[in-house]
């Protein structure tokens, strides 16, 4: 896969990203540095290799999932630093109109 000036711009907007010509340009070769990688990766013949999911063996602890009395409503709001009507009150972080 040649790695263009269309494509790059193509993966900013897929990604949202706002580039300028400079780092479509200074993009170009590290893209092509990394699928060159891939490449060489996918070269490499792998059969006969036993699958493996992590280099080092590790297990997860985990406690058994046990229904458990939690807190009031009043002891929840009791830590809260604002509250209103019952609810926890927060900042607003969403604009309206959008």
């Amino acid at each position: 896969m040649d790695v263009t000036p269309e494509l790059v711009r193509h993966l900013a907007e897929l990604s949202r990203l706002r580039l300028s010509e400079e780092e479509i340009e200074r993009v170009i070769p590290e893209l092509r540095s990394v699928l060159g990688y891939f490449e060489r990766i996918s070269d490499l013949d792998v059969d006969g290799l036993e699958e493996m999911v992590r280099p080092i063996f590790s297990a997860n602890v985990l406690r058994p999932d046990v229904a458990a009395a939690g807190l009031t409503q009043e002891e929840a709001l009791a830590m809260a630093p604002d509250k209103e009507d019952g609810f926890f009150k927060l900042p607003r972080v969403v604009e309206e109109g959008r």
